[in-house]
């Protein structure tokens, strides 16, 4: 019997790499496939997507398996780019890793990688899926990414390998070290996915400027100025520059109409904290929602810890979420994501 061909997303780092070793070892055909979703240079003038595919054809040329590049600038220009710079001038704080998968991985790149005749694409995220086509959390506790993953559903599920899922960082890079592969010592990227790890605030000033306006309090009292309420979180304490005696100070909200950035001293202040939420743009991961009311756990972002909440109901597209604990720095346009136990059920919108 022919062995499955898989497309492995390369991006030029570890994890894609051991993916494409590993598989090869399993007795798969495998393609090597790099996305070029962003065209820069950097201060030395040189392109950062072309050193990533010098490392990707050292990788492959190790291995022993073919490779190929496919641009996908305009799709991301259009789908993720341009949705992430309205979303900022609105006021708000999106996360392009969300839609980059959604719109980018895991539509157009799947689609690629099936034209190409392959069976299933593999990437490099931290995550599994069983048998059932549920969504898991990698093993990794802090490198499990199925966060940024809520947005897939069992179409995509049945195509998509995640072969490093089950491993520990710790564990990936082993592997690479052993096998001498060219980046095994290759450091992690960091940041938004188009960002990077550089200046937040300077790098979306070329595309939005800077449009100064006042930081307030609740009150309405005007405590200093700011540069733009793109470059503001809800949260955030840097970057302020607010003086003054006492406790330092935390942005707890926007106005985008005035061009206002509210802030309160204490990083306890009560109006950092949220007890329930509305969410928008919901995915469920199975394609159909849970019964309500719906009792699970889940995060505001990334990085938090999961926490009890119940799903009270869902109208109009909208769940209306309780938590057990008040949550700080609930964020608009950030993600919700709901898990039960090792489970991804899927998530939604910050509304």
């Amino acid at each position: 019997m022919e062995s499955k061909i898989v497309v492995v997303g390369m991006s030029g780092g570890v994890d894609s790499s051991v993916c494409a070793l590993l598989l090869k070892q399993q007795g798969f055909r495998v393609i090597g496939l790099f996305m070029k979703n962003w065209e820069e240079t950097d201060a030395n003038g040189v392109c950062t997507s072309s050193r990533d595919y010098e490392d990707v054809a050292k990788v492959c040329e190790q291995i022993g398996i073919p490779y190929y590049s496919v641009n996908f600038v305009k799709e991301y220009q259009d789908q993720v780019f341009s949705h992430f710079l309205a979303e900022l001038k609105a006021g708000y704080t999106p996360n392009p890793d969300i839609l980059c998968n959604r719109e980018i991985k895991f539509k157009v790149f799947l689609e690629k990688a099936l034209s190409l005749g392959a069976d299933y694409l593999a990437t490099g995220h931290y995550c599994r899926r069983d048998e059932h086509l549920q969504l898991l959390k990698g093993l990794d506790p802090l490198k499990d990414q199925s966060y940024f993953l809520y947005t897939l559903g069992t179409a995509a599920l049945q195509k998509v390998l995640f072969p490093i899922g089950h491993l520990f960082k710790s564990q990936v890079r082993k592997i690479a070290k052993e096998y001498g592969l060219a980046n095994s010592e290759k450091k992690d990227s960091t940041g938004i996915c188009f960002i990077g790890k550089r200046d937040f605030k300077e790098f979306t000033s070329r595309y939005l400027g800077y449009h100064p306006g006042n930081f307030e309090t609740l009150s309405g009292k005007i405590v200093g100025k700011h540069d733009g309420i793109a470059f503001y979180t809800i949260g955030q304490r840097k970057g302020l520059a607010i003086g003054g005696p006492g406790d330092a100070w935390f942005v707890v909200g926007k106005n985008s109409e005035r061009n206002v950035v509210l802030v309160e001293q204490g990083e306890d202040h009560p109006s950092l904290y949220k007890s329930e939420l509305v969410a928008t743009d919901l995915s469920w991961v199975s394609g159909l929602q849970p019964t309500l009311p719906y009792s699970c756990a889940a995060k505001v972002r990334y990085r938090q810890p999961e926490q009890p909440c119940r799903i009270e109901r869902i109208e109009e597209g909208k769940a209306y979420v309780q938590f057990l604990e008040p949550q700080r720095a609930v964020t608009p346009r950030q993600s919700i994501v709901f898990y039960q136990g090792e489970i991804c059920l899927g998530g939604g919108m910050i509304l």
